[in-house]
């Protein structure tokens, strides 16, 4: 059975700004980040961040385009890993309850979190040239949707909202 999740905004106290990556954007330092943020807090919720986890963890990372399950499953095996896709759903959901990663319902895909350390809803601009993502953490829109929901006694589960357009880099292609 699935528990209502209290959502709420990042440690930071202030809206997060939406970022698409410039071009030539160097993922490295974006996995370095993600998976030094997710062992210390494994670290701190007693939780381990097993070699599959953190391979699975650094994979999502390595762009800023939503990748599924299967195209995980490959790459981990170009790389010389012997992987099945039970263990790769397993450190997904892991990734997922830990608040490291989302899922892009409409793709079955998955993105990296960039607010880990705050349980709260999945709100993404998705770029439909490029398909990057990006997050967006507006607890204006958190607050109407509960508001709402409430209102119409209905009990929020999970939220995912996805709003597709064309990125900053995207857009002056299209005008041509």
């Amino acid at each position: 059975m699935t528990q209502a999740v209290k959502i709420s905004e990042p440690k930071t106290g202030r809206r997060a700004r939406a970022g698409f990556p410039r071009r030539g954007h160097d993922h490295g330092p974006c996995v370095e980040d993600a998976v030094s943020r997710a062992a210390e807090l494994c670290a701190r919720r007693g939780l381990p961040l097993t070699e599959s986890r953190r391979r699975v963890l650094e994979l999502v990372w390595r762009s800023h385009k939503p990748i599924g399950a299967y195209e995980i499953l490959a790459r981990l095996r170009r790389r010389g890993r012997t992987a099945a896709p039970p263990t790769v759903y397993r450190a997904l959901d892991f990734l997922l309850d830990q608040g490291f990663v989302h899922r892009i319902e409409s793709q079955s895909a998955f993105v990296g979190c960039a607010h880990p350390e705050a349980v709260h809803a999945g709100q993404f601009l998705i770029c439909g040239s490029c398909g990057v993502a990006a997050e967006l953490n507006d607890s204006r829109i958190q607050k109407a949707i509960a508001k709402s929901a409430k209102t119409a006694g209905f009990s929020v589960e999970r939220q995912t909202i996805e709003l597709r357009g064309l990125c900053p880099r995207c857009q002056p292609r299209r005008k041509r």
